[in-house]
């Protein structure tokens, strides 16, 4: 009852066509204003045939999807005559593509007769591959270099079979491959699998004079591999930009494997001398040691002689006479120039 009071005195207080009118007032500017936003491109997409109703675009406002974008883009594509879906251009937009760089593509693809589709080119694009400058390679084919010179490395180096290096560089034109562009391996690939063939060829070259002679031959054989399998290029060729000649890593091998040779048999020289040294030590000793049982064997002979006179078995003219013999043996020996210090004292002839 309070509610339905309070209606009532509204409305006496409050003409009900005022309020009407305001209400009218507001929607019709309401709707001026989107008309008028979306006024200019309603008439772009109306006279040049795209399609685009003043409804889609307020939808493509509320969808926050640039109108701009697709209104231009659809325009491209009805002037050139390539039939687009409104709704395949947004679905792109809001998954993050580039609806502009798309349209461009298919253009181009058109004109220059190559098969590509709406949604192969969107695919790409998503991919993070640049459509349009795969259109453009598969029209104007791409050189590149091989080594990458950007990875400060000029040239590649083989050796081949006579030991000789030999420095090879590489030019590449490849073709893009649309249908393997998703998923199909990059230019470092290309750059990699030319490296490896050009790495065999030579090393397979019985001589350096043969790769100098026919450089063509690098080409041809590593052109015969397929290396654009699983790529996203066609190889139209292969061209040796330039061939040199590095260093003898035979001779240099060779010339290391002499000296590893040499110090191994300097060791092994070392090691006899060591054991030839150690035997001589062992016989020196062995010599000494056998005089200490010389020495101890003459201490032996007065205490024989002095048991030989005690027992009776030794008389003293024998040992008399003895004493003669040494003392003659030893002025023999000084006149002979034998005594050499002393000589041996109590030596027996």
């Amino acid at each position: 009852m309070l509610f339905a009071h309070s209606l009532t005195v509204l409305a006496e207080g409050i003409d009900l066509e005022v309020v009407f009118l305001v209400i009218g007032l507001l929607v019709v500017l309401a709707l001026l204003l989107v008309f008028l936003k979306f006024f200019k491109l309603w008439i772009q997409a109306y006279f040049s045939g795209a399609q685009i109703s003043l409804f889609e675009l307020i939808g493509m406002w509320l969808r926050k999807v640039n109108a701009n974008v697709i209104v231009h883009g659809k325009i491209a594509m009805v002037q050139a005559g390539l039939p687009i879906e409104t709704k395949d251009m947004e679905a792109h937009y809001l998954a993050g593509g580039n609806v502009t760089t798309v349209v461009r593509s298919l253009i181009a693809a058109d004109r220059a007769r190559i098969n590509l589709d709406f949604p192969t080119a969107a695919a790409i694009d998503l991919a993070g591959r640049d459509v349009l400058e795969a259109i453009q390679t598969s029209v104007n084919p791409k050189v590149i270099d091989c080594p990458d010179p950007k990875k400060d490395k000029q040239s590649i180096a083989a050796v081949a079979k006579d030991g000789i290096q030999v420095l090879a560089r590489a030019r590449v034109t490849v073709r893009t491959n649309l249908q393997q562009l998703v998923g199909g391996a990059t230019e470092d690939t290309i750059i990699a699998r030319v490296g490896e063939g050009i790495v065999s060829t030579i090393g397979s070259s019985v001589s350096h004079k043969d790769v100098l002679e026919n450089p063509d031959l690098i080409s041809k054989t590593v052109l015969a591999k397929s290396l654009d399998a699983g790529t996203a290029f066609s190889i139209l060729s292969i061209d040796i930009a330039d061939v040199d000649i590095g260093e003898n890593i035979g001779a240099r091998l060779q010339a290391d494997q002499a000296e590893a040779d040499k110090r191994v048999a300097q060791a092994k020289a070392e090691e006899r001398r060591a054991l030839a040294v150690a035997r001589e030590q062992e016989m020196q000793a062995g010599v000494v040691e056998n005089r200490a049982k010389v020495v101890l064997a003459e201490a032996e002979i007065p205490k024989a002689l002095a048991e030989a006179l005690r027992s009776g078995n030794f008389g003293v003219m024998d040992y008399m006479n003895l004493r003669n013999i040494e003392a003659d043996t030893d002025m023999r020996k000084s006149l002979g120039g034998l005594d050499q210090g002393g000589g041996d004292g109590g030596e027996v002839q």
